[in-house]
């Protein structure tokens, strides 16, 4: 005997959410009211989601204030104010990274180095990754015994550092023995240069880049 005509109705509504909630591509933290995170999923206008809820197929774990514990597709990730989209498309294989343009078309990412967070910016004219003193301190990384090269900067020459990180890792992609140097100004960004890049075959597809590892 066939479902009654409700329950066949119901049964594609659920179906019709599922597949909605594992389209979402994109989702960044907007503000915060009261206990509750606002969440901008794929562009869509801010919707405020408690912990436990669940907006789109994304489910708020835990807030703070400035941040949001989130689960997508299976995965957490931090959203904090301020910082550009992080993106949910599907489980990462581990051989691709999909990130999402911020407001004035830059990529912009978290990721870790030898297991540290980082904020990471794509940077297609620099020859090998690159990141301040500041971090580098910050790291614990003994860069002083890297070979010394001669930079040139915005403001003039100085002296840098040429040394091989343990781990650059980004999402589920992590490569070892990245070349990158060490500059002695400050940074707001670790720059994602040619040594991490070249590695990958680099698609733009409309506000998204997304790396596929070539080996």
């Amino acid at each position: 005997m066939g479902r009654p005509a409700y329950l066949r109705l119901a049964v594609l509504c659920a179906a019709l959410a599922v597949g909605a909630a594992v389209q979402a591509q994109s989702v960044a933290l907007s503000g915060m009211m009261g206990g509750k995170a606002l969440l901008l999923v794929d562009g869509k206008p801010p919707k405020s989601v408690a912990p436990g809820e669940t907006h789109l197929g994304v489910k708020v774990i835990s807030v703070a204030a400035d941040e949001a514990l989130v689960e997508i597709n299976g995965k957490r990730a931090t959203l904090r104010l301020g910082e550009s989209p992080v993106s949910v498309k599907g489980k990462s294989s581990g051989n691709k990274i999909v990130l999402v343009a911020d407001s004035q078309g830059h990529f912009i990412g978290p990721g870790r180095i030898n297991g540290q967070s980082m904020q990471f910016v794509v940077d297609t004219g620099a020859t090998v990754v690159s990141l301040g003193m500041n971090d580098a301190d910050r790291m614990g990384i003994n860069y002083k015994n890297g070979e010394p090269v001669r930079m040139s900067t915005a403001n003039g020459n100085s002296n840098g550092w040429r040394i091989r990180l343990s781990s650059v890792r980004i999402g589920d992609v992590e490569l070892s023995g990245v070349e990158a140097v060490v500059t002695p100004s400050s940074m707001p960004y670790v720059l994602l240069g040619n040594s991490f890049l070249t590695q990958f075959q680099m698609t733009r597809i409309n506000d998204q880049m997304v790396l596929e590892r070539r080996y």
